[in-house]
């Protein structure tokens, strides 16, 4: 079952438009957002824990994510028959682009729970597992409600995935007390989605939200970070993977697979003094920055684009 990388997309506003598990990045989305504009990407004001932070943080998070998945079940997983609990294989379908969506999903949002949990004034070391393990917990329940349907089940390489991402944010949270190597997003359009609407999208939206084809994970590397002071502190070397020809789950000889090396900017590494602007760049740094790149196809081509999204 695919689960997409609508990096915008919201939950309430067209839900009833959308299909498979892109419901499940859209809940996500609509929780971690919300919880995110809490979010100080700094340290917090002093060693101690701000109580009401905290508080506010607990209960307004809480809220939220028990929110977004009680609409989940309402809205996507009632309208489906329910069994008993059952397991689904589904690593061969969409180029295995929907497991590197959950990474980066677990990524991401253990990556902004870990800044809303510091905020709050709680050790680095509790910020980390209690806030970098938020994604995988949440990703988790979505699973466990896939057990549940007939027309799905729960699917282990789901749950790797998800304990990828989580486990590359923490590993490096934990090793170098900041991210070296981010997992981003990129999307643009492409003529899939009007040969299969239904599936792909037929909105701006939604098209963005449930078009593979059109999807982009990257790792973006640091090299500064790693010693090679001659490269600006904000300049990332990224590199990417796609996929085209994808109307159907499944694998067939007419899909694609695209590998892109491009450079990339590290927001997080701009320097600036404003609180807002620091937390606005810290929140936007899971997508990709458009820049140049070099595209290398499993069919043999070799692409350059002088601006890829």
């Amino acid at each position: 079952m695919a689960l997409n990388a609508g990096t915008f997309a919201g939950l309430p506003m067209g839900l009833n438009k959308l299909t498979g598990k892109s419901y499940q990045w859209a809940a996500i989305l609509h929780c971690m957002i919300v919880l995110s504009s809490f979010c100080s990407a700094q340290a917090p004001d002093s060693i101690r824990v701000h109580k009401g932070r905290t508080i506010g943080t607990a209960i307004g998070g809480g809220t939220i994510i028990t929110g977004t998945l009680v609409s989940l079940n309402s809205a996507w997983y009632s309208q489906y028959e329910r069994n008993a609990f059952h397991f689904f294989n589904d690593v061969d379908e969409w180029q295995q682009l929907d497991k590197i969506g959950h990474g980066f999903s677990t990524y991401t949002v253990g990556k902004w729970g870990h800044g809303l949990v510091h905020w709050c004034g709680l050790k680095e070391k509790t910020s980390v597992w209690v806030g970098g393990t938020l994604g995988f917990a949440y990703l988790t329940a979505v699973e466990v409600m896939d057990g549940h349907s007939a027309e799905w089940g729960f699917s282990w390489w789901d749950m790797a995935a998800n304990a990828a991402g989580t486990g590359l944010f923490i590993g490096q949270q934990l090793a170098w007390k900041e991210q070296r190597v981010t997992m981003k997003y990129s999307a643009h359009l492409t003529d899939y989605a009007k040969l299969r609407p239904n599936v792909l999208g037929e909105s701006l939206s939604e098209r963005i939200l449930k078009d593979y084809n059109g999807a982009t994970y990257w790792l973006s590397t640091n090299p500064n970070a790693f010693g090679w002071k001659a490269s600006p502190r904000w300049l990332n070397m990224a590199v990417g993977y796609g996929g085209e020809g994808m109307l159907y789950a499944n694998t067939d000889p007419g899909q694609v697979r695209q590998f892109y090396l491009s450079p990339d900017i590290d927001l997080e590494r701009i320097p600036t003094k404003s609180k807002f602007l620091r937390t606005l760049l810290f929140t936007l740094n899971c997508v990709k920055v458009p820049m140049p790149a070099l595209e290398i196809r499993s069919d043999g081509i070799l692409r350059g684009h002088w601006l890829y999204f």
